[in-house]
């Protein structure tokens, strides 16, 4: 097997800068490419930054860590020497594979060729590619030195020395709050595990969210509704991650997966009004100041959302997960979720009341008019509830 001792991290984005963070803090020599110096030199700050507030703490010496970083804005002569290429660039198959392709044509033929797609098939990109056993998917949570989980996926063609390569460098890569926790997905399907487990949920939230728009609600009596489960709350998050990473990502699902996906009136205005979110200072919030801090002690609920239909919805999608042969139990799926988004899976909570949670499906389904969030076979029968 390969010793990987260089990475090429293209695309710089945040979660691109933490991933090329932790590579360089787990020792390997990080070349850092975008198309622009401007976004460069905003991801080289953040890491200096990260790596400096480390050094105050006396994890490390920033110094030391910096000497490892290099920089380019030409992919074609970055990959040269390239052992490990992990592109986190937006959600866009045509991008990616064109960005495939160019590694593909210039790196070592030994060079694994990795996305850090959040949904997409890893299978397609490879076939930008005359090497498809080299190409994985390697799926980051943002932001990527402080969530746990990596996903490390396998398209059709990923041979088992490329799989192997990509979970190797995985786990050694640092989390700054708590293991890493890295999950092999057995089959290449939209979202893998966490994010297919989720996605469902946007349909729903489309549903709210236009029904805000509708009834003229403020959208942060909305998010008083779904309440504080984590570091931030959903429109919060939202912003945060990227109304255009939300966009693109709905309307991969809704080509790959289902119609119903489809991004809502409220996304899609966003996204048309170049309202992305923290990178452009307005999205749901305003960031002009920083990260926004709802009090919802002070905020007027919505009274329109159901926090157990997202209960619902997440453990109908977990038994699809199930059905596809994605996760091998229950018990991979609740744990990658825990580590990928600081929250407890489906199962164990809703295996209790898994009845009452199929009627409340089928009546939200009925009631949204979205056949997707039917429930599934596997879901009605009860059946999951062994397959821990």
């Amino acid at each position: 097997m390969v010793e990987v001792k260089n990475i090429v991290v293209i695309g710089v984005g945040l979660m691109g800068n933490g991933i090329a963070q932790i590579s360089m803090m787990a020792g390997y020599n990080t070349t850092l490419v975008d198309i622009s110096q401007e976004i460069i030199d905003k991801a080289v700050v953040g890491i200096e930054g990260g790596l400096q507030k480390l050094e105050s703490k006396g994890v490390l010496k920033a110094a030391e860590v910096l000497a490892r970083m290099k920089t380019s804005l030409d992919l074609a002569s970055a990959v040269k020497d390239a052992d490990l290429i992990i592109e986190a660039v937006v959600e866009d198959m045509d991008v990616k594979k064109n960005i495939f392709k160019t590694c593909d044509d210039n790196a070592p033929p030994h060079a694994v060729i990795a996305s850090n797609t959040s949904t997409m098939s890893i299978t397609e990109m490879a076939t930008a590619t005359n090497k498809p056993d080299k190409c994985i998917g390697i799926h980051f949570f943002n932001p990527a030195p402080l969530m746990r989980l990596i996903e490390v996926i396998a398209g059709e063609k990923s041979s088992e020395e490329a799989m192997e390569i990509g979970m190797k460098v995985s786990e050694s890569l640092p989390c700054l709050r708590g293991d890493r926790y890295v999950a092999k997905v057995l089959k290449d399907r939209p979202g893998f595990i966490v994010n297919r487990l989720n996605a469902p949920g946007g349909i729903y939230m489309n549903y709210l969210l236009d029904t805000c728009l509708e009834k003229g609600i403020p959208f942060e009596s909305l998010d008083a509704d779904l309440g504080q489960r984590g570091p931030m709350s959903s429109l919060v998050l939202s912003d945060y991650t990227g109304i255009d990473t939300g966009y693109h990502v709905r309307n991969y699902y809704a080509d790959t997966l289902h119609e119903d996906f489809r991004p809502g009136k409220v996304i899609t205005k966003m996204f048309n009004e170049g309202k992305l979110g923290r990178k452009t200072g307005q999205g749901f919030y305003d960031w002009s100041k920083g990260r926004p801090q709802p009090d919802f002690s002070k905020i007027k609920k919505a009274g329109i959302a159901n926090p157990t239909v997202f209960l619902a919805i997440r453990l109908n999608e977990g038994c699809r997960i199930l059905e596809e042969g994605i996760a091998s139990g229950w018990k991979v799926i609740d744990d990658a979720n825990m580590a990928g988004m600081n929250a407890p899976g489906p199962f164990e909570i809703g295996i209790p009341n898994w009845e009452g949670l199929v009627k409340l499906l089928e009546e939200t389904a009925e009631k949204l008019g979205r056949e997707y969030l039917k429930p599934c076979e596997l879901f009605k029968s009860g059946k999951f509830v062994d397959m821990k």
